[in-house]
């Protein structure tokens, strides 16, 4: 595992290639995760630990990624505390009775790993078959989480959690550092169970201004991360968020994931003392070859002035995808700095 392309690229160190892997590679476009997933909801497929671990596993055998991320959903830990949500195929997460008054941030007890023991097995499962390929734990940042608990389910303003924040912001810090502690105990238990490295997914933070993310959920995301500092490298990621780039980095992430919409040489003069993760759009990967090998180039060149670079997409893997389209960009991504990174030391020799 020390040689690990992808966790030398995390601790910013010289990796013997450019590692890659995908959000939402564990599901999705894969046919064998259909067939996997037949007749059962998606809680159910996460509190199973041996579909668990096949579904982790299915893109490391077919891409060859440098990571495997554990295949799970940001409401479990929700869910597990007791919380009546479900995701509704087609919809998302809905909540049965939404949060938004002091009396509703009690219905919010600590997560203990004894609620979640079938994520620790699962894990267990996969540290077994993984082998030298790392494994990344992952969980929702509390402003993500909250906006599901407070809207009752998906929304595009978040209007009600910004009229929220500003209207009873006692409440909202109530529930979110409440998030914040069982976040921070489901990364930690994957953490112990045997995760190599987290991700904190915050995909809704794109809708706040720079004040308002500083004011009422970055405070909260990095308590969430505090709890694996100095154990496993952290990586935080958002959509939409190039107005927080510099702000998400004070959560204490070593690595940001920075979506499509921002080159990642800008970002690299952005947060020059950060390893990047990112950020083909992935629309790109339903484009023609040519296209798609293109834009994968020039994603690699863009990354060249950064700290460090783990290839990713700039957000999760379309449902349409075509699996061999994302083979074919491990494949180059591979190819190119396995290549060049062999060439230099040989040049250098």
């Amino acid at each position: 595992m020390s040689q690990s392309p992808f966790l030398a690229a995390c601790r910013g160190e010289e990796p013997s290639r450019t590692p890659v892997w995908f959000m939402r590679q564990a599901g999705r476009s894969l046919p064998e995760y259909k067939e996997a997933r037949a007749g059962t909801s998606m809680l159910e497929a996460c509190r199973t630990p041996e579909l668990v671990a096949e579904i982790t596993m299915q893109p490391v055998r077919r891409y060859g990624v440098d990571a495997a991320i554990f295949f799970s959903d940001i409401v479990v830990p929700i869910a597990a505390i007791g919380v009546d949500i479900e995701i509704v195929p087609g919809t998302g997460p809905v909540v049965a009775e939404p949060f938004r008054t002091e009396d509703d941030v009690k219905r919010l007890r600590n997560l203990d790993p004894c609620d979640v023991t079938y994520i620790t097995e699962a894990i267990g499962l996969l540290v077994k078959d993984l082998g030298d390929t790392p494994l990344i734990g992952f969980a929702g940042a509390p402003f993500t989480l909250a906006s599901y608990l407070i809207e009752g389910g998906p929304s595009r303003d978040h209007a009600k959690t910004k009229a929220l924040m500003h209207s009873a912001p006692e409440v909202w810090h109530g529930i979110a550092s409440r998030l914040a502690a069982i976040c921070g105990e489901f990364l930690r238990v994957q953490v112990e169970a045997g995760a190599q490295a987290v991700q904190l997914f915050d995909s809704w933070a794109g809708a706040l201004s720079e004040a308002d993310y500083r004011r009422f959920a970055l405070p909260h995301s990095t308590a969430a991360l505090a709890g694996v500092a100095q154990s496993v490298p952290r990586i935080h990621f958002g959509v939409g968020t190039g107005h927080l780039l510099e702000a998400m980095t004070e959560t204490g992430a070593e690595v940001s994931g920075v979506d499509f919409r921002i080159p990642l040489d800008q970002a690299a003069k952005r947060l020059p003392d950060k390893v990047l993760q990112g950020n083909l759009d992935p629309a790109l990967i339903l484009a023609d070859d040519a296209a798609l090998l293109a834009e994968t180039d020039a994603v690699l060149d863009a990354a060249q002035s950064a700290k460090g670079h783990i290839f990713n997409l700039g957000h999760g893997v379309l449902p349409d995808s075509d699996p061999e389209k994302l083979k074919l960009v491990v494949d180059r991504v591979h190819e190119r700095t396995g290549h060049e990174r062999t060439g230099g030391e040989a040049a250098r020799r």
